[in-house]
């Protein structure tokens, strides 16, 4: 971050106090910008460029003793924390699972819940394929 440079003498406690309020409000303006993008935090379309780039791939896997389960990948660690989303479907799902190696494992068949959750979340539903 930059600091304004001192442009009066500080000895009259007035200019001090405006001084002070002048840097406060630049670097409060300042830190409602998009690092990413350089647009301002309420105009920022990062995560929606994000969404709408990824190809989104859910499909259904029988695992070790006929073990049912449902697996989501093609969603970028970067963009969406992982962990998170995953216990989001885990509750909307209402079953058990992990996020693990830029997967999300899912116990159960629920490969119609997870493809309406995500279109709900704002990810594209021409993105999302169902296996």
């Amino acid at each position: 971050m930059t600091f304004l440079p001192p442009l009066v003498n500080f000895t009259d406690w007035k200019f001090k106090i405006l001084y002070t309020a002048v840097a406060i409000v630049v670097l409060s303006v300042m830190a409602d910008i998009c690092p990413i993008c350089g647009l301002p935090k309420d105009l920022c379309v990062c995560g929606e460029i994000g969404k709408e780039q990824q190809r989104i791939r859910i499909r259904f896997e029988t695992r070790k003793f006929g073990r049912p389960t449902t697996i989501v990948e093609g969603i970028n660690d970067k963009d969406a924390d992982l962990g998170s989303l995953a216990q989001k479907l885990k509750s909307f799902c209402a079953c058990g699972g992990t996020a693990k190696n830029g997967q999300i494992i899912l116990q159960g068949d629920h490969r119609e819940k997870v493809r309406q959750y995500l279109i709900k979340l704002g990810y594209p539903e021409e993105n999302i394929e169902v296996q």
